[in-house]
């Protein structure tokens, strides 16, 4: 079942058309990614669909919900959730206090402290470092509050945009591992990365864009297989 369709999407910077009618679903627990060159519009897309850019042409439906005309912050209480490139934490705030930011959404505030707990068992860094100032972080550790910061809201559908940009091999290792930990722990995911290797061994299935179109879409398998894949992204 589709947990997010989006349907023939154009989105326009002026004149020049940056997605170019594209259509591509998210099936409920699947993790899927969408992976290109820099430019091909994967960041325009997340942006796109949880309301930041508008789009001239489609629809995107979450949940059963047509979220198209929707604005950003009530999709949030949807049960989307993004998790921006670069990051985007508060940086004068400190590393509790973003994570209760990222629980703004959420009404029933009785299981806060258990929500909290969790976050640091996930991530223990955060709970060694959860009274320190965010911004004076190291850039894995921001990437940790941020994910966290995001599953405090509960989503059923959490957007990653490049989640490994700038890390060092480790711990881009490490990310990739709590990625496919939060999805078996029930969390939709959808995955833009240019770590196309990576990605693509975590996925159910993927999708690649180049210049605004969907080029090729297959199972994580089918696309590390592929030959086009394998020149452009993979090395091969």
């Amino acid at each position: 079942m589709a947990l997010l369709s989006v349907n023939n999407l154009s989105v326009y910077y002026g004149v020049i058309c940056a997605l170019k009618g594209i259509s591509f679903e998210v099936n409920e627990g699947e993790i899927v990614t969408l992976i290109g060159a820099n430019g091909a519009g994967k960041t325009t897309t997340m942006q796109s669909v949880v309301g930041l850019i508008p789009s001239r042409t489609g629809t995107v439906t979450f949940d059963g919900h047509d979220i198209t005309k929707t604005p950003c912050h009530k999709i949030v209480h949807l049960g989307m959730t993004q998790v921006p490139e670069g990051r985007r934490i508060f940086q004068e705030l400190t590393v509790y206090e973003n994570l209760l930011m990222g629980a703004y959404s959420i009404k029933d505030t009785s299981g806060f402290k258990n929500d909290i707990d969790a976050v640091y068992t996930r991530f223990p860094r955060l709970a060694e470092r959860k009274n320190q100032i965010a911004g004076t972080l190291s850039g894995g550790e921001q990437q940790m509050l941020a994910m966290g910061r995001a599953i405090m809201s509960h989503p059923k559908l959490l957007m990653l945009d490049e989640p490994s940009m700038g890390l060092s091999p480790l711990l881009v290792d490490q990310v990739f591992e709590i990625i496919k930990d939060i999805n078996r722990d029930g969390t939709t995911i959808l995955l833009v990365e240019q770590n196309a290797g990576k990605s693509l061994a975590i996925s159910d299935r993927a999708y690649v864009l180049e210049n605004g179109r969907i080029v090729l879409t297959g199972t994580g398998a089918e696309l590390a297989a592929s030959e086009m894949v394998q020149k452009a992204y993979l090395g091969g």
